[in-house]
Parts: structure tokens; C-alpha cells; sequence
């Protein structure tokens, strides 16, 4: 595959060694000589001296016959205009890296749809779902961020004598809107039918609207579980993101940033997340935040060590897990030692999303879950294709379910009369063995 990256930074350096390793083409483009210098002493790949938003740049670049064009330079508008201009020319798929949460935010404006490009990502945001992820131990996690948070996903323990428990799915009158996307237990996990029957002491895990997930709860569970306390220090864009993730589930989050200008911030568009203004450095402070007694300390500050140090802090005042954001590889051989329960690199969650695009087609993104049995797909409908020409209901998937689409920036969960369109996005949940006779209805 042809690749095109805008950005010889740090981000943009790393991705291109991974697509490299992988026996992809790759061409970098950056304004800085020397930056590129750098890059060609370390792989093998082709370079273009000039600004990202350039079109004699881009053109150097060979973009009119790119498969692949990823903005990773430092500078959010950098990406999204060269992404757009990418696009016009002839890339045929264009990705945006950005910071600003404001980018992914489509309740008041649609970036992506105004540039015309494929997919905007944030490593931040990236970062903070890993995160939540492994708090949330969601099976369906990825669901989330493929439907950009207009829609959620919900994973409840099957609670003895309740409602649903020996009932057939389709039996449950499930209001229209509502998926039952994973049906797990202590030896698998499954995307169910019809005709499958819930258990108790099961798990299954809800697609739906917030409020219409809430009614039907109580199918399944007697009374809510009780919340668990999670302190995340340093209010940045991961711990900002990660706070916004968590405060739909089953916690209560407190976030802790030294700048109280950012407390400021934090606090107005954090409702339901209490904002302590803390310098995570000093231990008496943490003490102060009452680090000692929540179930769950993530140390997200934009230095590693500080993220190390502060971690090790917490599990002497008492906190049982530890979780951590760490950019620097070497750093990995000493998490255990120290007592970092979790750690994320944000350079690796980048990668991996990446190498989930890397495929020609209707597929624009790509997430393994249930530990690889299963894959969720998002998915550009074509006209014509073979998943247009029914309703849902009368096509059969192998082991597939649509558990949302998005049509002109809204995005639902579709009912069994919904019938695909071309230009649609489809997000797509398919046990991994059958995941290219999936494909093949998107074909």
C-alpha cells in the first residue's frame, strides 16, 4: 500500500517505522530538512521537503495514487486542511490526527464532513479509551468509539430470578433502538441470535440510547452494582477525555490538575466529576485528595515520571490499582517493579489503529475484542452492494450484526425493517472467523 504521511515528528516517525515493518510504501512530508534527515538515517522510505498544506508538496509526494493519507504533524489544522487537499487530489482515504477535543465534538459542528475526510483521530482520546477499556472491562468498548458517542454501550451481570433469564431474545420485546450485542460467560463469548436464550450469571452487553438502556435494565439486574471511586491525576486532554468516559458508568471520578485556570475549565464541562486543584508532586496533597481510599488511581500527566513517581505514591497511601500513561519504551521493564498495575503508550494505541485502517475497501476502521474471537468493523456502504438490497431482517450475516449507522451525521441503532444506503457508515460486530464472509455483503 501507498502511504503518505504529513508530519516528521515524533508521532508521524514512529507510525512510519510500524508501516515500514509491515512492507508498506511510505513518502513523509515536512517543512523541516533536518527533521526529515533524521528520518532517513533510521528507514527506508522517501521524503518531501515542503509544508503538508502544499499542493506542489503533495504532488511530490505522489499523492494522486496514495491508498493512505495520515496527518500526524503537531498542528491540528496542519492536519485537517492537508488531509482535505490530500482527499481532492486523489488519496483514497485520508486521516486527521488532531488535539483539540474540540475536532471530535460533531454536536456543534462536523469537521470531518466539512473537510471531506475519512476519519479524524485523537491520540489523546485514543489513550483514554484504552484506558477506560481496561477500568470498564467492556467486551464492546470499541463500539463507543466508533459511533463517536451518540451511542452507548452497556455490559450487565445477569442477576439470578431476574426477567430475562430463561427467555429467548426475540421474546424480550426489546424497544426498537436496543441491540444485544455479546452474550459472555467464564468460557466464552458470543454475538447472539434470535432464538438464544440468556442465563443467569451470564453478561450481556447492551447497544442503545442512554435512556431507553436504562428502562430495561431491570430486565436483567435487580438493583444497580455500587459505584467504584476512580482519582485521575492530571487534567489534560487524556484525563479530561477519560473523565468524560467514565462518568457514564458506574463510577465516581475526581480529577486532579495543579492549574486552576484548567480547573476552571475542567469543572464547567465536567458536571457530574469533582475537580480538585492538586500538585500530584506533593504526597501530603494526595493525601489531602484522599488517594489512599479510591479503588482506582490512573496517573495521566504529560511526563512519565511524574506519572511513575505519583502512581508509586498512590499505592503506598493505600490504593489497590494502579494504572499509568507512559510514552517512553524503556520505561516498560520497571512499571512492575514499582507497582504500576496497567500502563498505556499512546505512540502504540496510535499504531494499532493505524494498522486496523491499512486494508483497501469499504472498511475504514478496525477493533479486535473478546481477546481477538471477535472484531468490530466500521464500514462505508457502496452503492449496490449486497447489504443494500434488503432490509436487515432478511439478510443473514454470518455470525454478523449491524449495531449502528450513521446517516448524515446521526447516528442510530438500527431496527430489523432498517435498510442500508449507499454513502452510509456502518459499524459492524462479527465473530473474527467470519469476518471476510461479513465483508463480502459490504462488497
Amino acid at each position: 500500500m501507498n502511504i503518505v504521511i504529513l508530519g516528521a515528528g515524533t508521532v508521524g516517525t514512529s507510525i512510519a517505522e510500524v508501516l515500514c515493518a509491515t512492507q508498506h510504501n511510505v513518502c513523509l512530508v515536512d517543512s523541516s530538512r533536518d527533521a526529515l534527515n533524521r528520518v532517513e538515517e533510521q528507514l527506508d522510505v522517501r521524503t518531501v521537503n515542503g509544508s503538508a498544506c502544499d499542493a506542489v508538496a503533495l504532488f511530490q509526494a505522489g499523492i494522486s495514487s496514495a491508498d493512505l493519507c495520515l496527518g500526524l504533524s503537531s498542528t491540528d489544522e496542519v492536519n485537517l486542511v492537508g488531509c482535505s487537499i490530500a482527499k481532492s487530489m486523489g488519496a483514497t482515504r485520508s486521516i486527521a490526527r488532531v488535539f483539540d477535543h474540540n475536532f471530535l465534538d460533531n454536536s456543534t459542528f462536523d469537521y470531518r464532513r466539512h473537510f471531506q475526510i475519512d476519519q479524524i483521530l485523537s491520540l489523546e482520546h485514543l489513550t483514554a479509551l484504552e484506558l477506560a477499556r481496561s477500568i470498564r472491562m467492556q467486551r464492546l468498548f470499541a463500539v463507543e468509539n466508533f459511533v463517536r458517542g451518540s451511542v452507548e454501550v452497556q455490559e450487565l451481570a445477569v442477576e439470578p430470578h431476574s426477567k430475562a433469564v430463561g427467555v429467548p431474545l426475540k421474546e424480550l420485546n426489546l424497544p426498537q433502538g436496543v441491540r444485544v450485542g455479546l452474550i459472555s460467560n467464564a468460557e466464552s463469548a458470543y454475538i447472539p441470535g434470535a432464538n438464544d436464550v440468556i442465563h443467569a450469571g451470564e453478561h450481556v452487553t447492551l447497544i442503545g440510547e442512554t435512556d431507553r438502556l436504562e428502562e430495561i435494565k431491570k430486565l436483567f439486574e435487580h438493583r444497580s452494582p455500587p459505584k467504584l471511586n476512580v482519582t485521575i491525576a492530571g487534567g489534560g486532554e487524556i484525563g479530561y477525555s477519560l473523565a468524560r468516559l467514565l462518568t457514564r458508568g458506574r463510577f465516581q471520578v475526581t480529577l486532579l490538575e495543579a492549574n486552576p485556570e484548567r480547573c476552571v475549565y475542567l469543572a464547567d464541562k465536567l458536571e457530574s466529576v469533582t475537580v480538585l486543584q492538586a500538585d500530584i508532586a506533593r504526597r501530603a496533597e494526595l493525601e489531602e485528595a484522599r488517594v489512599g481510599k479510591t479503588d482506582i488511581f490512573i496517573a495521566a500527566t504529560g511526563r512519565d515520571e511524574d506519572n511513575i513517581i505519583c502512581g508509586v505514591e498512590a499505592r503506598e497511601l493505600g490504593c489497590q490499582k494502579i494504572m499509568s500513561v507512559v510514552r517512553r519504551s524503556d520505561y516498560v521493564n520497571v512499571l512492575g517493579k514499582v507497582g504500576i498495575d496497567f500502563a498505556v503508550s499512546p505512540r502504540e494505541v496510535m499504531a494499532r489503529q493505524i494498522l486496523g485502517l491499512v486494508e483497501t475497501g469499504p472498511l475504514i476502521g478496525q477493533s479486535d475484542i473478546c481477546g481477538g474471537e471477535a472484531v468490530v468493523c466500521e464500514l462505508e456502504v457502496q452503492k449496490g452492494v449486497p447489504i443494500t438490497l434488503k432490509p436487515l431482517s432478511e439478510i443473514s450475516l454470518p455470525s454478523g450484526l449491524v449495531v449502528a449507522i450513521e446517516r448524515e451525521g446521526y447516528v442510530k441503532v438500527p431496527g430489523a425493517r432498517d435498510q442500508l444506503q449507499a454513502g452510509d457508515i456502518a459499524v459492524v460486530l462479527t465473530q473474527k472467523e467470519n469476518r471476510d464472509e461479513t465483508l463480502a455483503f459490504f462488497r
